[in-house]
């Protein structure tokens, strides 16, 4: 099969996600149709997670050439570039205070930019309800995408936006991720002015961090009055169930909590004992490093489906960074073929060189100094 014109190709990717939902949004802009597929059964099935930094070199630039910048500065948070390192005390060791102008990466709660990103799209363009479950055909096209409802739709490019564990990526590489040794814990806090005021002053406008080599906690304000912690171990993927509990046994797993941060300040856990509702367990994987393939005429990837990565500050940024490039490739190739070989030429020595430089940094949050992470929220 010829690989067609852009502009003549059916194109569907896979996650509406803020990498899919980015690439996407630039097709349109430049006149390029294009579907997006979500397992979600709508855009408010699930809570979408907590704040991200969005950089000028990198997530900045993406919603720049999606024509939304100016709607996130009007969003965004520049305030929660404030962050904290504290010692077990809650004492503040290092502060840095962002100036009242700066908006190198001013923060944006997840489920905002998801709808930032979801109202500029043309009426439509996401079917929600379409889990992914393989895909099928020639190399060289078309492709067959197999939903889990039964049905499939033929298409031209299939682009995999569909995060850590992707049912796009065994189309071009067999890698799956890998657990990193480092867990954490999420818990929520919510009004937390009026119901949680030493919390919120303990964080501040930003975010906060602390560790003593074993265990950690990193905290993020969010809007709404909303903070979330991140309780951090070196732990087994499954200590829960070793422990033999389930993620719904939140006394129990508090207790147990209380006695591994037993030289941590009645002050610091806090962040332990008074979270509304249960904890959620996010166990940190990550793909192996280096990550690439075989250039496929018909399939490529963007985000956490092609460099899942600790969170530390670029998830995100990346993805959509990803996803701009790609989208203006297709604009401006003369074939679908040209786009992805232009496209990975571009992605595949950016993210592996900077997973190199993240190999093995989920170690950092475990630091008692303060890491240079960035604030991105560990959900990919």
């Amino acid at each position: 099969m010829t690989s067609p014109n852009p502009a003549h190709a059916r194109i569907s990717v896979i996650g509406a996600g803020p990498g899919g939902l980015t690439c996407a949004r630039i097709l349109q802009r430049h006149g390029i149709a294009v579907t997006v597929h979500d397992r979600d059964a709508g855009p408010d099935a699930r809570n979408q997670g907590g704040t991200l930094d969005l950089h000028a070199d990198n997530g900045q630039i993406a919603l720049r050439e999606a024509g939304l910048l100016d709607e996130f500065f009007e969003l965004a948070r520049p305030e929660g570039q404030e962050m904290r390192q504290m010692d077990l005390t809650g004492r503040i060791t290092s502060h840095q205070v962002p100036e009242p102008d700066e908006l190198f990466k001013p923060e944006i709660d997840r489920g905002q930019l998801r709808d930032l990103l979801l109202g500029s799209l043309q009426p439509g363009t996401v079917r929600w309800g379409h889990g992914l479950d393989r895909v099928s055909g020639p190399a060289q096209g078309p492709r067959l995408l197999h939903f889990t409802d039964g049905t499939t739709v033929e298409t031209d490019l299939v682009i995999g936006a569909d995060g850590a564990y992707s049912r796009v990526r065994p189309a071009v590489s067999p890698a799956v991720p890998e657990y990193s040794g480092v867990s954490f814990l999420e818990a929520w806090f919510s009004d937390v002015e009026a119901r949680h005021p030493e919390i919120a002053e303990l964080v501040g406008q930003g975010g906060a961090h602390a560790a003593d080599g074993e265990r950690g906690m990193f905290a993020q304000r969010n809007s709404n009055d909303h903070i979330r912690v991140y309780l951090i171990q070196r732990a087994p993927a499954d200590w829960i169930t070793a422990s033999g509990l389930t993620p719904t046994d939140t006394g129990a797993i508090r207790a147990l909590l209380l006695e591994r941060y037993a030289r941590w300040s009645p002050r610091m856990k806090q962040m332990i004992t008074d979270n509304d509702g249960p904890y959620v367990d996010r166990p940190i994987f990550a793909l192996p490093v280096p990550h690439t393939w075989e250039h496929n005429p018909t399939v490529t990837l963007l985000g956490d489906a092609a460099h899942l990565m600790p969170p530390l500050g670029v998830g995100v940024n990346l993805a959509m960074l990803d996803a701009s490039d790609l989208a203006l490739a297709l604009a401006n190739a003369a074939t679908v073929d040209d786009a992805v070989h232009a496209y990975e030429k571009t992605m595949l020595p950016r993210s592996v060189e900077t997973a190199q430089a993240l190999e093995g940094a989920a170690e950092h949050l475990l630091a008692t100094e303060f890491p240079d992470f960035g604030d991105e929220d560990p959900q990919h």
